[in-house]
């Protein structure tokens, strides 16, 4: 089986070189020089999660908005049928496995249950991971409870009328923005806690 042939492939190959690395590496069990394998599931899934946001909310949704605008071009139906409820499905597992290995990680790989508590009460050496991690909530909440309910109205996944639709549309955008806007000081936590800017 040719690994470059399909998204399963390319998957399964991946995975299966980061274990040969790991082993290579280490000699050892699960971690590559302090690197957690769940925080690496962390990473690997925030990368997917948020790319995918950065897809709708530089690409997509402005070609989309492009293609109604142009009368005499295809249209968006190409990507409303094939490709939205494809990158919508990654889109919204990869939130969650963000957040539940986030949470695994937060509640484990600091150290103890205590620092935790410390990080999701905002305390002081655990405020910044802690205000990501609120974040990241907040988003995680956008996509299942206004993005993903709005878009099956979108798309024709359940009944809805025009005008549904059209308020559909709205509050998955404002949604879609909010997350956009809500990833850029997310990404300064996460990242900053384990690079000296924990506060």
């Amino acid at each position: 089986m040719n690994p470059l042939t399909s998204v399963r492939g390319a998957i399964i190959t991946g995975i299966v070189l980061t274990i040969v690395l790991i082993l290579v590496i280490t000699g050892q069990g699960p971690e590559l020089q302090g690197v957690h394998i769940d925080r690496w599931i962390h990473i690997v899934s925030g990368i997917t999660w948020i790319g995918l946001l950065y897809y709708f909310n530089l690409v997509q949704i402005p070609g989309l908005a492009a293609a109604a605008a142009d009368s005499g071009g295809p249209g968006g139906a190409g990507v409303t049928k094939y490709i939205a409820p494809r990158a919508l499905l990654w889109f919204r597992w990869a939130a969650v496995a963000t957040w539940i290995s986030g949470a695994y990680y937060l509640a484990s790989g600091y150290g103890d249950h205590a620092n935790f508590i410390k990080a999701i009460t905002l305390q002081p050496g655990f405020r910044t991971i802690g205000i990501g991690a609120w974040l990241g909530t907040i988003m995680l909440f956008n996509v299942w409870v206004l993005i993903w309910p709005n878009q099956k109205k979108i798309l024709g996944l359940v009944p809805a009328t025009d005008a549904e639709k059209a308020s559909a549309r709205k509050t998955a955008l404002y949604a879609s923005r909010t997350n956009f806007i809500l990833s850029l000081p997310m990404l300064l936590c996460m990242g900053g806690q384990s690079h000296g800017l924990g506060f």
